[in-house]
């Protein structure tokens, strides 16, 4: 009689429910759809970066170096041949960020310059203003009594799905290790799958591990198709290339074993599979918001942001972020792999009082 073996016990039961999570429209749409709608969505607007419009009113020298000099600026975008009367009602609208009049002065070899912007689009006639002041001193007060030797430093761009990707990486896994794990165990325990287990040389810590192992490699195969898509249709970048993508996913399983702990709590609290999906926006939609996932949580109000710096998923988006755009190995992110550690030992510590198996 062959001899009974928990571990072929818990890889068993690890293919059933990977198999399981797989026919599972509700784990496919949490982990892959959602995340790759706001992707897309981003990574198209922010392809372009930042332009401004800038209108020449009609009659302006076209010939002259500050023309010159904005047509050579990447962001800045000449709008030309319309009257003054439709420059007039775009610049109203913010359709057309400034207007800019330029002509030589007379009897002098300088240029008189007159920009009108818009309080309709502040933001960029700011820019404008700053793009200005550049040329202007690049042109005309540059001291004549000293030579000035310049260098260009070329940093490496920041792109808006530098930002955007680890942050909807981060809200996959939230989702997958929240929602997935607390209806499976309410799930298991309602239909009595739990207690026929109980019947069978099956250990409990069989179930939750394999369970686990199939929970964490479905995450994974998400984080990478979601981390393969960004790098090659948006530019998302990897510094360190294939090392990169390795460190990004051992940060994934790190967050996804914390995240199921929430999973576990939730599955214990339940009365019913109607209260799993009350409870679990509770707990992940809060960090969706107020963990940077799509905003810098910088731009938050200060008396927020230490709520902000409280929440899990706010680590595991920095880390994501650090590895992924700077460069850095995962010794220099244990700061924040310690907060996460410590969140799963205080989560898994009420999961074990809370948790009911039948």
């Amino acid at each position: 009689m062959q001899k009974y073996s928990n571990t072929k016990a818990t890889l068993a039961l690890a293919k059933a429910s990977f198999r399981s999570i797989m026919r599972s429209p509700s784990a496919v749409v949490f982990t892959l759809a959602f995340p790759l709608i706001f992707i897309l969505v981003f990574g198209f607007l922010g392809g372009g970066g930042t332009h401004i419009d800038v209108g020449i009113t009609p009659g302006s020298d076209l010939n002259n170096p500050v023309i010159g000099m904005l047509e050579k600026t990447g962001m800045i975008r000449l709008v030309k041949d319309k009257s003054k009367a439709d420059f007039d009602k775009l610049l109203e609208k913010g359709n057309v960020d400034a207007m800019i009049d330029v002509h030589r002065k007379v009897n002098s070899v300088a240029y008189s310059v007159n920009v009108v912007y818009t309080s309709a689009s502040m933001d960029k006639g700011n820019i404008l203003k700053s793009v200005l002041n550049n040329l202007f001193y690049d042109k005309q007060l540059k001291p004549s009594v000293a030579e000035i030797k310049e260098s260009t430093i070329h940093g490496r761009e920041y792109k808006t799905i530098d930002f955007i990707l680890p942050g909807q990486l981060g809200f996959s896994l939230l989702s997958t290790g929240v929602f997935g794990t607390a209806f499976v165990f309410l799930s298991l325990r309602q239909t009595l799958v739990i207690k026929r287990f109980f019947a069978t040389p099956v250990k409990r810590s069989s179930i939750v591990i394999g369970e686990g192992i199939a929970r964490i490699g479905f995450a994974l195969l998400g984080a990478l198709f979601i981390i393969t898509l960004g790098h090659f249709f948006f530019g998302f970048t990897l510094v360190h290339g294939v090392l990169t993508v390795v460190n990004m996913l051992i940060l994934a399983t790190l967050g996804i074993i914390v995240f199921m702990g929430f999973g576990f709590i939730i599955s214990g609290v339940a009365k019913n599979e109607s209260m799993v999906p009350p409870i679990s926006n509770i707990v992940t939609l809060p960090q969706f918001l107020l963990s940077g996932t799509f905003f810098s949580i910088e731009a938050f109000p200060t008396w927020l942001q230490p709520i902000s710096r409280a929440l899990p998923l706010t680590y595991l988006n920095d880390a994501m972020r650090k590895v992924a755009f700077e460069g850095l190995n995962l010794w220099d992110v244990k700061f924040q792999i310690m907060i996460l550690i410590v969140w799963g030992i205080g989560i898994y510590a009420v999961a074990v009082k809370v948790f009911k198996w039948e």
